[in-house]
This record gives structure tokens, sequence and C-alpha cells, in this order.
């Protein structure tokens, strides 16, 4: 009783001050400073590992010690992580569709892309046999391999899953390390990724400017996630008939019923796969920023609500419109100055904090959440001390924010408090409308799922058919990943300032509330939390 009480006066009072000004923390001006900088031409893009993610990690630490917080890495501020990097040599690389044994050969960056996210092997040859979205959902009994043989396969996908399957569960079984999983159980030496078109946030012709760019994993034995791995594609939509003919099937037939979700059928394809790859290995290191606002609790204030950004972005890349630096402002340094902002804030305006808060400025989310991963797994304070992981990647404050998109709202109840939070600031609550699109699982706060920790990310959302949904989606095809999202570009500074306050609330809320954010009991990833229970 004594914790309800609290926080609904903690809410009342955040109700009260929302009454007179829809802010009182923030202006939105400062907040762009820090972007100002981060997302500088001298910066190069702040790539894993490189100058100018070095140069934002530092001026990170500065900004957090002139905030007061403490540092909370292994060396100061900084937690030390270690890539390994990959870049595919295209000029010694081949694909080939083999039909009738007439090799039909595969243009590299017009009908097809060789992903080093997987270590591919020198050479591989292979059938191929089409397997739906190629999932495996225990839960919902979903199997796309229930009828097919892959043994010794690759198999062919379209990206996406069916309607069927609830979103976070679907985003989830997505992943890598779990379709990997199941696809090395079941004899499968390859994944043909085709390219959902009725959900790419990117247009191919970007997607294939920078298919040469490193990618990196981490460079622990204990991260290998896709051992026996000998090739991953992605495929143009607009090649992608060439993988059917011959099936019995189209590709505008598996097209149609993908754009719905809807269950896909599997067969064998009438080509086999040949392809030569040739991969150059480099060692990386960057580091994790880590910092603490120390809570005032004489037990509490061991434990830890995480505030979780990417520094890093793409760096320097093929030029678009003659422009080289992918200055990367929204994604992350949008998110990456709200924790900047946020520090300065609870300077400025202190709390009265029972648990700390630890501001976590993480590396190589744009390699794969790599940072991240090393993070959760290696965190710089107890491990079962984080009790909440408060993620922000790229919020878009680029419309009034009247809606507030959350990513895992119906998974704990955290996601409840962010709901309570921002409606008492006047704020619409939404789930993820396009669980297609599985944002849930490409960003931050996955990491911190699959160690248990109660996880949120939220964002700017839209009606369906608005005009807002509209700005975002021309946001997405024009700068997302493009040199375009620099600091040339409308922001709403008064959006900015109203979703800084709602997450300033929400780490109040979780830091002074007794009890901790507590996964949901028919949550699918709560499974994860009792798993680290097992584990201690």
């Amino acid at each position: 009783m004594k914790t309800r009480i609290s926080t609904l006066l903690f809410l009342l009072s955040l109700a009260i001050s929302a009454a007179g000004q829809s802010t009182t923390h923030f202006d939105g001006q400062t907040w762009w400073d820090h972007i100002k900088v981060l997302a500088d031409d001298r910066l190069e893009g702040r790539d894993t590992g490189s100058r100018g993610e070095r140069k934002a990690q530092k001026y990170a630490v500065e900004q957090l010690k002139r905030a007061g917080a403490e540092p909370a890495g292994v060396n100061g501020f900084y937690q030390p992580v270690k890539f390994i990097s990959r870049q595919i040599v295209e000029e010694d690389c081949s694909l080939a569709l083999i039909r009738d044994g007439k090799r039909e050969p595969l243009t590299l960056g017009q009908d097809a892309n060789i992903s080093t996210r997987v270590m591919p092997a020198p050479e591989v040859e292979a059938p191929l046999v089409f397997a739906g979205y190629g999932l495996k959902v225990p839960e919902k009994n979903y199997d796309d391999f229930s009828d097919i043989d892959v043994r010794g396969k690759i198999i062919v996908i379209l990206a996406g899953s069916p309607s069927e399957i609830p979103g976070a569960l679907a985003s989830h079984y997505q992943t890598m390390a779990e379709r990997w999983k199941t696809l090395r159980a079941a004899g499968a030496v390859g994944i043909v990724s085709i390219i959902n078109p009725a959900s790419m946030d990117i247009p191919w012709s970007r997607i294939a400017l920078n298919r040469t760019r490193p990618s990196m994993d981490l460079d622990y034995p204990e991260f290998n996630e896709t051992e026996g791995a000998k090739i991953y594609l992605s495929v143009n939509p607009a090649s992608a008939e060439k993988f059917f003919a011959g099936s019995g099937h189209t590709f505008e037939e598996i097209a149609a019923l993908g754009k719905d979700r809807k269950p896909l059928p599997h067969f064998p394809l009438a080509v086999s796969l040949a392809a030569k790859t040739h991969v150059e290995l480099t060692h990386v290191k960057s580091a994790n920023v880590v910092a603490k606002l120390p809570g005032n609790d004489p037990v509490l204030k061991n434990e830890y609500v995480v505030l979780s950004a990417h520094l890093d972005h793409l760096g320097i890349g093929e030029p678009i419109n003659g422009d080289r630096i992918y200055n990367g402002a929204m994604d992350n340094g949008s998110g990456s100055a709200l924790i900047l902002d946020m520090a300065a804030s609870f300077k400025k305006n202190p709390e009265n904090l029972r648990r700390s808060i630890l501001l976590v400025l993480v590396t190589g989310e744009e390699k794969g959440l790599l940072g991240s991963k090393y993070f959760a797994a290696h965190p710089t304070v107890a491990p079962k001390s984080i009790v909440a992981d408060v993620n922000t990647d790229m919020f878009l404050p680029i419309v009034p924010l009247k809606i507030l998109t959350v990513e895992g709202l119906e998974e704990s109840d955290l996601g409840d408090r962010a709901r309570e939070v921002a409606q008492s600031l006047g704020v619409k609550v939404q789930p993820d409308p396009e669980p297609q699109r599985n944002i849930f699982i490409r960003s931050d706060q996955y990491s911190f799922i699959r160690h248990g920790v109660p996880s949120v990310m939220m964002e700017l959302g839209a009606e369906p058919g608005s005009p807002e949904q509209k700005i975002f989606k021309d946001w997405l095809t024009q700068r997302y990943h493009a040199p375009s999202d620099d600091i040339n570009q409308p922001v709403d500074l008064a959006a900015a300032a109203k979703y800084e306050e709602i997450v300033r609330g929400l780490l109040i809320n979780v830091a002074v509330t007794e009890h901790r954010p507590e996964w949901k009991p028919d949550s699918f990833f709560r499974r994860y939390a009792e798993d680290v229970k097992i584990g201690q």
C-alpha cells in the first residue's frame, strides 16, 4: 500500500507540473547543442573504434564530469571492448545460381550482397529451399521447417513474420543467434534473406552503396553465435524472381502474401547457389562510457536504473550527393545528447533518488548491438543490481510529441510506468504499430532483456495514415543511414524537451519506488529473468 501511495503521489506531482507547463527541466536547445558537437563533420561519423568515436567519447566524459556524474567503468568512465572487423574483398568474390548444370551469375550490389556479420566460407555450393519466414516458434507451435528437408542446404526466406506471431516474440526468433540455433540443429549451411518490399526502411540503392563496409563482431569466443554458417546473403527484391524460376511459384506471389504477413508455402527451389568469398580481418578496440548518479538510500543505492544510448554511427562511406560523412545526428546523436542533457538536469535540479542511475553510452550498436551485448554480459556493476533499462535510440523529434511508441509496452510493468508518466504529460501511448520492422530487437534494450532486465525503448509515434506518419516514413527513406542525417535538418525542440521530461520522469519513478520493475506473468521474456535466477 505504501508503495502504491508513493507512486500515485509521484505521478500526481508530475501531473500538477504538466498542468502549468509542458516541460519543467528541458528546453530542447541544450540537447540540440550536444548534437551539434556529436554530429559535426570533424567527428567523421563516429564509426566504431575510429578517431571520431574517440573524440565523441572524450566529449561525453567531459560533459559527464561537468554534471557531477561519477565514473562507473573499468578504467574511469571507460569499459574497453574488443572487436574483430571483417571486410569483404568484392573483386575476389562471386555468386551464381546453378540451374540444370548451367551457371547464372549474380551481380554483387545489384542482385545481392554478401553479409560479413556471418563469417563466410571461402567456397560453398549447396541446393536452395524456400522456408517461408524461416522461423520456428515453439510457443505458438509454428515451424517453417516441419515439412521440408534443409540438411546440407541453404534456406531462402522472406524477411518478416506471420501475423499470428506476436511482434515481440517474432522479433526475438528473428535474431541471428536464435535463427541460427534452429538452422544449425536442422543441418542448414546458410541463409539467403530476401528483403520484404513492404517493410524496407532504406531503398536497395542505398543498401548496396555501402555493402563493402566492414562489419564487426565481439572478439571473444563466448559471443560466437553463428558457428557453422557458411554464407548469408541479402537479396534485392527486384532480383528475387531469379531464385524462384522453375519452382512452380513466383516471388510476386510470395511478396503479396508477405505484405499482409500471411502464411507462406515451403518448397525446394530449382537452383543451387555457388559462392566464392574473400574477407580481410583486423582487430579493433573501442569502449563503452559508463557513469553513475548515486542514490541515497542505504540499501537501494546499490541498485541501478540504466539509461542507455549508442554513441557510434557509420563513419565515412560512399558519397550521396557528394557527402561522404554519415553524421548520425538523430541516429544516435539524439539519444547520446539526451544522456548528457539528463545528467546536467539532475545536477541543476537534484532529486531524492533512492536507487542510483547508471548512464551507459555504448559502442558498436551499428555493428549488431555489440557494445551493449558486452556490457549486459559483463556489467561494471553487480549483474543482479540492474533493475531496468530505459533505452533511447533515434527517437525522432521531428513532429510535435502527441503519441509515444513504447517498445516493450506490454512486456513488463516498466511499460505501465512509462504509460503513466507520458499520460500525465498529456501524451498518448501506443505499442509498436509496425512489428514487422523488428524494432524491438534492433536496438540496445534487447541486450539487457536477454539478461533478464525489464527494458523499454521509446520513440515519437503517429496515427496510422496521418501526415506525421508520412513525415517519419520520408525521413527513413531519405535520411536514415545517410549523410543527410546531419544538423541541417528540421527538428522540433519542444518535442525533444517533452520527450526528455518523460524519460526523466520514468527514471525517477523507478529510482524512488520500492519495488523493482517486473516482467508480466505472460511475457515471453520473463524466461530470461528466470534463467538468471537459475544460474545464480
